[in-house]
């Protein structure tokens, strides 16, 4: 660390790489916080977390008992054990006794994301409800054919105000807040939609995972999705940089081009073959316009028909979790089937990252979390959360303190804090150590314990 201001003080460390290393320096000492605590007011299983993108200051959850909360993470409601302890009660809660709440579970809670003034929420009753922050009453509503397993919206958008709803129905919906009503409805999965991501490099391109294993990409501007991930088509880890990426392509194309005038010039000496019968010309003529009619049938295909042909599946259980990094160029995934794949978005293939064995829950969606530098990716596993190291696939880090499931996670980007909901009820605040571990002797105490029976609440 001191090393590190000495470095940027002399002008040795730029400022983007200092902030990154403080950054995950505080990532990687992360620990189940002692000073902070919320103070859940749910009495179901926490489903879904997230803290607002404007101001990072606002964290909305929501659970199985129908019931939404907002806390203040930044000033706390009160103070314990002679103000060493933060307590963050919510600020409101909407549950099952408001005038317009849901009835059954919610599902997916998210924030309006350029403005704290509205949040949506997503139910087990087949509704979307947009709600007015300040006043707590629903502003728009959507009907949906089945249970709402999922929404998104997204924080690039600048022409649209469109809410992507992942049901039950095999369909995916996009409802506009401004005329209340679906503006494009997806067709191309086979089975219900669990999980819904928007790109983080383009407005209109929506990312889908399927309970029929299929993960499909769509722009919305245009019909049928563009993209569908096979798990069988693969390629080694990163891309190589895009400099030496032009360079080979420059030698290639060198020797291809060399190689076509040679094939041409082959071609030109080359004899022409006379037919015994004298219609073998026709023949051939016949054959080319077949093939060029061929051609045309499929080119006339709906490009939503030609989508929905490909059957090509991500996972070989139901997608239940989708993360796009924040440079928009790869997608992580988890499935029922107990993995966790990394995938090239532009060439579209699995980049075989040995993710270490897991067990993963397979009966609803979870909420998968991502550092900036799209180094560490946080997946709820069972009761614990893990932290993969995206590019090696190893476990850094492992977080146990819930008794029950976990169900969703949210890293804030401003305070460095991990947030994780499960079926305890509860809702954890995990923050950087205040403490500097090399100068702490930790004893053999702990070196006596197993590290798969520790916990997190253990001294």
């Amino acid at each position: 660390m001191w090393k590190d201001l000495g470095d940027r003080e002399a002008g040795k460390l730029r400022p983007y790489s200092f902030s990154n290393r403080i950054t995950s320096h505080r990532i990687a000492s992360l620990q189940l916080s002692n000073f902070k605590e919320i103070v859940s007011p749910h009495r179901g299983a926490v489903n879904s977390l997230q803290v607002d993108l404007t101001e990072g200051r606002y964290l909305l959850s929501g659970a199985s008992d129908a019931s939404a909360a907002v806390y203040d993470v930044q000033r706390a409601t009160e103070y314990e054990g002679g103000g060493l302890v933060a307590r963050h009660k919510s600020i409101f809660v909407v549950d099952k006794q408001h005038k317009h709440g849901h009835k059954y579970a919610i599902s997916s809670a998210i924030w309006y994301p350029i403005d704290t003034g509205l949040f949506v929420t997503g139910s087990y009753d087949h509704y979307i409800n947009v709600w007015d922050t300040n006043t707590t009453h629903v502003v728009v509503n959507f009907k949906m054919p089945g249970k709402v397993y999922r929404t998104a919206m997204s924080s690039l958008a600048t022409s649209h105000m469109l809410i992507a709803a992942g049901t039950e129905d095999v369909q995916v919906r996009l409802c506009d807040i401004a005329s209340g009503a679906f503006s494009h409805t997806l067709s191309g999965h086979r089975d219900g939609v669990m999980t819904v991501e928007w790109s983080t490099s383009s407005e209109w391109v929506l990312v889908t995972g399927g309970c029929d294993g299929a993960i499909r990409f769509w722009d919305i501007r245009r019909a049928g999705c563009f993209l569908v991930l096979d798990q069988s088509q693969s390629q080694l880890g990163r891309r190589p940089p895009l400099l030496e990426c032009s360079a080979v392509n420059k030698k290639q194309n060198g020797s291809t081009s060399k190689s076509a005038s040679q094939s041409v010039n082959m071609k030109s000496r080359a004899p022409h073959k006379k037919v015994a019968n004298g219609n073998g010309s026709k023949q051939s003529g016949i054959s080319r316009s077949s093939s060029q009619a061929k051609g045309l049938v499929r080119q006339r295909l709906h490009p939503g028909m030609l989508s929905s042909q490909d059957r090509a599946t991500a996972h070989y259980g139901a997608v239940t979790g989708l993360k796009v990094t924040n440079d928009g160029m790869y997608l992580l995934s988890a499935g029922s089937d107990s993995r966790l794949r990394l995938w090239d978005i532009e060439s579209g293939c699995n980049t075989l990252v040995n993710f270490e064995t897991v067990r993963l829950q397979t009966s609803k969606a979870m909420q998968l979390a991502i550092t900036n530098d799209s180094a560490l990716v946080f997946v709820p596993c069972m009761t614990a959360v893990k932290a993969f190291d995206v590019w090696s696939g190893k476990t850094s880090m492992t977080f146990r303190g819930h008794y029950e499931y976990v169900n969703c996670c949210w890293l804030s980007v401003q305070d460095q804090e991990l947030y994780t909901g499960g079926n305890d009820r509860q809702i954890l605040v995990w923050s950087p150590s205040r403490l500097n571990f090399d100068e702490v002797d930790t004893g053999d105490r702990n070196e006596l314990i197993p590290a798969q029976d520790q916990d997190n609440w253990s001294d």
